[in-house]
């Protein structure tokens, strides 16, 4: 059986408090979900049904999330780009979180794999 999971790259140059960051988490991952079930409905539909598992890793710049939004673009994956609305702690269209999948593992792992646990 295939596993299915999502995987949400936060930026960890940037300081954004706990609560700013779970929320910029959850909009890559609602984004990232909504976009696979337009486009990739099997995933989404296998992911949901499996639990909906989700990895959060650290990005160390908005270069890096960019490169592996585009990378995973490339393969076919759903991916979400967060810029916050800057209403809050930061600046207007500050690039904080990209989410990829829901997705098989085999096709995001070797996107995201060395990148380490939040």
């Amino acid at each position: 059986m295939t596993d299915y999971k999502q995987v949400i790259i936060v930026r960890t140059d940037i300081r954004m408090s706990k609560g700013k960051l779970a929320v910029q988490v959850a909009h890559a991952a609602v984004i990232a979900a909504f976009e696979a079930y337009k486009k990739k409905r099997e995933w989404f539909e296998q992911w949901w049904v499996t639990g909906q598992k989700k990895v959060v890793v650290k990005g160390s710049s908005e270069g890096e999330l960019l490169k592996y939004a585009e990378t995973a673009k490339k393969h076919g994956l759903p991916v979400s780009i967060v810029r916050d609305a800057g209403l809050t702690e930061l600046p207007p269209g500050t690039l904080t979180a990209v989410g990829i999948g829901p997705a098989p593992s085999n096709k995001i792992d070797p996107i995201t794999g060395g990148l380490k646990l939040l």
